[in-house]
């Protein structure tokens, strides 16, 4: 199978034109490269640089003595194992509240097929119209009635409700093979036992897309945990960085959020196959 590019292949077939073409290529990736990931740079050794050094104009591309103190002073001032702690506690039960309810709801509109179930999904997108911001009033009146301040349950469960997810897991299911699941159903399997069983196993592309954007979210979310945690022992590390950053000095503060950021890429690192499978999925034949 011949590659298909903007270049025809007679220009590709001559030294000239291939020359010119991967030297427009290379300069391309190499521009884009380092567009991403020039910031990352830039935070990284901003925390290796002294005080005066990074407050200077104009400012220094490599620092003129590293020093790696910002980070240990970040580690302790700001008491980030604490906070990472909090966060790891309160992303990690939304993920899986929202793993369970999710798949359950769109298993159920998918395959089970109840009443009125398109206008219940049509009920569920149109939340997605809602701004959020327009829903944190009441949000925060019904935490606070159920005595969830202060509480990880007040993060999970409203990361429950995510319409966006659970109608991506929802168009996956659809495209199941529908022979697959009757052959299940013949063998005597349930309908408990074939999400279990068939759906689960065939749905880990989804499932680790709906897996990343659960755990980024409350990761990153910051207006929502402000309000729930009073405490400062128990707040995410989203908003610690903004509470303990008053008397701190700025390259001990740009250390924290490097810090902060390294489990999130990190996870993207890891997954980042199962991410792209899963946004690729909807493609899938059924």
């Amino acid at each position: 199978m011949s590659t298909r590019t903007l270049v025809s292949p007679a220009v590709l077939a001559r030294p000239r034109g291939r020359a010119l073409y991967w030297s427009v290529f290379t300069a391309v990736v190499l521009l884009f490269a380092l567009a991403f990931l020039f910031p990352v740079y830039w935070m990284v050794t901003g925390a290796m640089k002294s005080p005066d050094e990074i407050a200077r104009t104009p400012p220094t591309l490599v620092p003129e003595r590293w020093h790696l103190g910002g980070y240990t002073d970040a580690w302790d001032l700001m008491q980030l194992p604490q906070h990472l702690w909090n966060t790891v506690v309160q992303a990690a039960g939304a993920w899986a509240c929202q793993l369970v309810f999710c798949t359950a709801a769109a298993y159920a509109l998918s395959k089970l097929r109840p009443a009125f179930g398109k206008l219940i999904l049509g009920g569920i997108l149109a939340t997605l119209m809602v701004p959020a911001q327009a829903l944190v009033v009441p949000k925060y009146l019904t935490v606070a009635d159920l005595g969830l301040l202060n509480d990880p349950v007040a993060i999970w469960l409203p990361a429950v409700a995510n319409a966006f997810n659970l109608y991506l897991l929802k168009r996956f299911f659809d495209q199941l093979p529908r022979d697959v699941l009757e052959a299940a159903e013949i063998d005597g399997a349930g309908k408990l036992r074939t999400l279990w069983s068939i759906v689960l196993p065939m749905s880990r592309p989804v499932l680790g897309v709906v897996s990343i954007f659960a755990l980024v979210a409350v990761w990153q979310d910051f207006l929502w945990p402000l309000m729930v945690f009073s405490d400062t022992d128990k707040q995410p590390i989203s908003v610690a960085l903004v509470q303990l950053s008053q008397n701190i000095q700025l390259t001990v503060l740009i250390a924290a959020m490097v810090i902060a950021s390294i489990p999130m890429v990190a996870l993207f690192l890891v997954f980042q196959r199962h991410i792209i499978a899963g946004i690729s999925a909807g493609s899938t034949k059924g």
